[in-house]
């Protein structure tokens, strides 16, 4: 007798395996539209699944077909170009240290898809810029960019929310409070920065010659004056101009959007709060000296222009001045430090923490934020106090005058 067959299985509708005996299957079926699709699924059990979930979606009209087109990882290169085209990054005052960021880490994973970076990538990337003498701050700065602009993606559908979750886990490498800064600027430096001459020698054709200059420019001794009386940041200082002043009731009122604590709360540009600041008899008098522009309503200038960047002079003169410069630099200045000595000179003085908070920015905790409004003449008392201590420290002879006490000078700046 002849063997019997043996029965096959019964295909499944729309299941197919390819290739023959991988144990992969694939599912196909037509849309709504009569257009054919293919998935590849796994499994048998699930394509069976996956073909009847299909049609369901099918039938009910919530079958979308971009749905399930396989889309190519994006590289970190290409996601980099997006992000820095986005307008409100465009905008933003630190899009040129966001650029650099990207760059360096872009030199590593420029050409990798998001998706193939995992923590230990990360790790790794942390230790080579450690290598490379990148501090501490500036490796964890560089990944919270590149963290700022997957969050972005993740927002606009361009990544999924695991892409993120890799940034989110990355242990940073700055331990809390470890790059806190003890440095201030002595009553010495401030007095030879801007009272203090220097010995400039050349040679033309065999002749030797000298000159005495000033250890700072003009510009640069105003902007010293106004930073040691009222704290402002550099950032602060540059952009401030006239219609900020508030000279009838000696006030500069500074808008808080422009602000460190304002750019952090998202204070938006029209917003008409103000950052208040007293003004003591030093910093009216640098006012007073300085001219008007006539085409712009900016306070600092240099050749009648702006002043936009502050760090080249200020190094020149400290390197005239015979003082240590940069962060790196054991014992060096920095011009934020003159922010520090401008809150500690307050402590010494003997005023309330309170009017300290208030006239640098900073925040007042717990129950004073909420029941501590005070107003300008609290604060022009505030700064008085300060001004009387700072004159008592500074004195260098006994005349009547106090510009002549202090051996300061309040320079015209060039027009």
């Amino acid at each position: 007798m002849a063997a019997k067959k043996k029965k096959e299985k019964p295909r499944t509708r729309g299941v197919f395996e390819r290739p023959k005996g991988s144990g992969c299957y694939w599912i196909r079926y037509c849309d709504a539209e009569g257009r054919l699709h293919r998935e590849k699924v796994g499994p048998k059990s699930l394509a069976v699944q996956a073909y009847q979930k299909r049609k369901v979606e099918i039938k009910e009209g919530k079958f979308f077909p971009e749905m399930i087109r396989r889309k190519r990882a994006i590289l970190f290169g290409e996601l980099a170009k997006w992000y820095l085209d986005v307008p409100s990054v465009k905008k933003l005052r630190t899009c040129t240290r966001i650029k650099g960021c990207l760059a360096n880490f872009n030199s590593v994973f420029g050409k990798r898809s998001i998706n193939s970076v995992k923590p230990v990538d990360l790790e790794r990337y942390q230790d080579r810029r450690e290598n490379e003498g990148a501090a501490p701050a500036t490796i964890d700065m560089e990944l919270s960019v590149v963290g700022t602009m997957i969050n972005k993606a993740r927002k606009n559908g361009k990544v999924s929310a695991e892409v993120l979750e890799v940034f989110r886990n990355v242990d940073k490498r700055l331990t809390k409070g470890g790059n806190v800064r003890d440095r201030l600027m002595i009553f010495e430096e401030f007095n030879t920065l801007i009272t203090g001459k220097h010995v400039v020698k050349w040679e033309i054709r065999g002749n030797a010659k000298e000159e005495v200059k000033d250890v700072s420019p003009q510009h640069l001794k105003s902007l010293l004056i106004v930073a040691m009386h009222t704290g402002m940041r550099m950032g602060e200082l540059l952009p401030l101009r006239w219609s900020y002043i508030d000279r009838e009731n000696k006030m500069i009122r500074f808008p808080l959007s422009l602000t460190k604590e304002g750019r952090r709360k998202k204070i938006p540009e029209d917003s008409p709060l103000t950052k208040t600041i007293p003004i003591n008899y030093h910093v009216e008098k640098v006012l007073n000296a300085l001219p008007r522009a006539l085409h712009h309503d900016f306070v600092f200038t240099y050749n009648g222009l702006p002043v936009k960047k502050l760090r080249r002079s200020f190094q020149s003169a400290c390197k005239n001045a015979g003082i240590p410069y940069g962060q790196k630099v054991p014992g060096g200045l920095r011009f934020h430090d003159i922010r520090a000595t401008f809150k500690t000179n307050m402590l010494r003085a003997g005023v309330d923490k309170v009017f300290r908070d208030v006239i640098l920015g900073h925040s007042l905790q717990g129950m004073d934020a909420r029941y501590l409004k005070p107003t300008d003449d609290d604060l022009l008392k505030a700064i008085e106090q300060y001004t009387a201590w700072f004159d008592s420290q500074i004195l260098t002879d006994t005349t009547s005058d106090t510009s002549q006490k202090t051996g300061l000078t309040y320079p015209t700046n060039s027009a």
